[in-house]
């Protein structure tokens, strides 16, 4: 582990301070790039307009027509949180504009596998749609797209995914509209946006068109506002870049939350996660909420996560989210057996003082490939490799298939090398697709060996040793007058995530004492500047020296009503 402290650049932390922010916040704002207080500003007015996400005035178009039409529309969502939150803004926004007929379908992980199939296509049809519109899936459904359109559908496409390539080149569904950042000539500048993002910014349009078209006017159109504590949680959980849009669209959402404006199933999965919704952070999203409805995707049917997100009865909303609270146990209790399992077999490659191999990729017949990608996550950060886990497909006559989901490190682009492996070894890849930093794949498990040693290969290629050395961004010492609860809070209330990190300090501390904690996590007491704090390293055994180095984050723990900061340790440089 290399601690690193991020630059401060001292023109920005000036600029933030002379604008009144809080000296340790224009600190923390500054090292990640942001250089004025108008940066800051997260008003709807500062969001970028949908004029300029390419399709998105084409897909109000549409859905006006089908609309007024009377046509049924059927979105066709993705089994993660993002999708479930995109489905259920979609309908719920398509509602609130004035769509009669609109129903969703969800593909099923394991029979269905990912994104618009021909089969689906052909449901869809059966369930006597007009329109079939795609969330957060889609933009590489040639097949299913042809045959959604072959039956006599219009088909919309929105999406946030990279397009397909073949032969280098962008290929694209055969769509009647396509929105999504990511595809050619597409000038939008949020290019992280997440699928739920993208289904918000295009009724954004539709509800445009719609005023055009005299169907109401600006007094009475429906707020859309009321869908953004969705967008929020889906964007948080979908670990995109929280750039300045994704913030603004985040930041709006947790003050509609916290104000109490939220829907039932949210308040719900809120309470069966224990978490206050009056004080909801970007934490809470992305590891309370978002892993309950995502559980529902893995082990069973995110039809469960969509309803939950969809009612607006109370008692429904937390009966549903006690449900999903329930299948979240169970996955973590699957998770961790796998865990377990994975760490042994990613041991037994590493000799005794040697390094792993550039890439680390495990097969076992036990695994449940709804798990496979949190456990990669977990390889991967535990070994500072790009990790791909894989377990036997579920779908029937698919049973010498191996589903497999991957999470990289920086400096390895996961879905680029994929591409790569594909052409030196066509044939290999059955499917496969995703991002830099996330990507899924299926192979015949008979090729499981020929995939390892390929991966191996890009990685051995690609990867040099400054790379394979585990980073920690961190932003430096804590000055003491900073480690007070007020400023904890203060700092939770921020939209922190992947691409704006969460404040993690570092400097050299003094270990006081260290125990033990359920077995699994070491309590430290520790004097910080001559000043006594405690600290706490969760999933950490290893005993700390007298004096060491350590990143930590700022937590507040409450003892008979009196608040005290302690530290979160997230690393150590020994």
């Amino acid at each position: 582990m290399k601690i690193q402290v991020r630059e401060i650049p001292p023109r920005s932390v000036w600029a933030l301070q002379q604008a009144g922010i809080h000296p340790l916040l224009a600190q923390l704002y500054a090292a990640r790039g942001v250089h004025s207080a108008d940066e800051l500003d997260d008003g709807l007015g500062r969001l970028l307009p949908p004029s300029s996400l390419r399709g998105a005035l084409e897909a109000a178009k549409l859905l006006a027509d089908v609309m007024a039409a009377g046509q049924k529309i059927c979105v066709v969502a993705d089994y993660d949180c993002d999708g479930a939150t995109a489905c259920a803004v979609a309908l719920r926004g398509l509602r609130l504009l004035g769509a009669r007929d609109v129903g969703y379908l969800v593909p099923d992980r394991v029979t269905d596998g990912y994104g618009l199939t021909p089969p689906i296509a052909e449901r869809v049809k059966a369930s006597g749609a007009d329109l079939l519109v795609t969330v957060d899936n889609g933009i590489a459904s040639m097949e299913g797209v042809a045959r959604a359109r072959a039956l006599g559908m219009q088909v919309l496409v929105t999406d946030h995914h990279l397009p397909a390539l073949k032969d280098g080149l962008v290929v694209l569904p055969e769509a009647d509209v396509i929105v999504n950042p990511n595809q050619p000539g597409c000038t939008f500048e949020s290019k992280s946006i997440a699928g739920v993002g993208v289904m918000f910014y295009v009724l954004l349009a539709l509800r445009a068109e719609l005023r055009e078209r005299g169907v109401f006017d600006a007094a009475n159109q429906p707020k859309l506002d009321t869908l953004l504590p969705l967008v929020a949680l889906g964007t948080v959980a979908d670990v995109v870049k929280l750039d300045a849009n994704n913030r603004r669209l985040v930041a709006q959402g947790l003050k509609r939350i916290r104000a109490g404006h939220l829907p039932a199933g949210l308040a719900g999965l809120f309470s069966a996660a224990g978490r206050q919704a009056g004080a909801a952070t970007t934490f809470d999203f992305a590891f309370a909420l978002g892993p309950r409805i995502n559980a529902a995707g893995r082990l069973s049917d995110m039809t469960l996560g969509i309803e939950c997100l969809l009612t607006d009865d109370a008692a429904r909303g937390e009966e549903l989210a006690k449900t999903l609270d329930g299948i979240n146990r169970e996955r973590r209790d699957i998770e961790a057996g796998m865990r377990e399992q994975a760490q042994l077999a990613a041991d037994a490659m590493i000799d005794e003082d040697e390094e792993p191999p550039p890439a680390i990729a495990i097969f076992d017949p036990e695994f449940h490939e709804g798990v496979v990608g949190i456990v990669a996550s977990r390889v991967k950060d535990k070994l500072h490799r790009p990790t791909f886990v894989f377990a036997a497909s579920q779908a029937p006559g698919k049973e010498h298939e191996l589903k497999g989901s991957g999470r990289s490190i920086p400096g390895f682009h996961l879905r680029d090398a994929l591409d790569l492996v594909t052409k030196r070894h066509p044939g290999v890849l059955l499917r496969f697709g995703g991002h830099a930093m996330a990507a899924g794949c299926t192979i015949a498990e008979e090729n499981f060996e020929l995939f390892e040693q390929a991966l191996q290969q890009v990685a051995h290629e690609w990867l040099d040793a400054a790379t394979l050395t585990r980073r920690m961004d961190t932003d430096g010492p804590l000055a003491p007058e900073y480690r007070r609860a007020d400023l904890v809070d203060t700092l939770h209330k921020e939209v922190w995530g992947q691409g704006f990190a969460a404040p993690t300090f570092s400097e050299v501390v003094e270990v006081v004492s260290q125990r033990l904690v359920g077995e699994k996590h070491l309590a430290l007491k520790l004097k910080h500047q001559g000043q006594p704090v405690d600290g706490i390293w969760f999933g950490h055994t290893e005993a700390l020296p007298a004096r060491v180095k350590l990143a930590f984050r700022l937590d507040a723990d409450e003892w008979q009503g009196v608040k005290r900061v302690r530290f979160l340790v997230e690393g150590a440089e020994i």
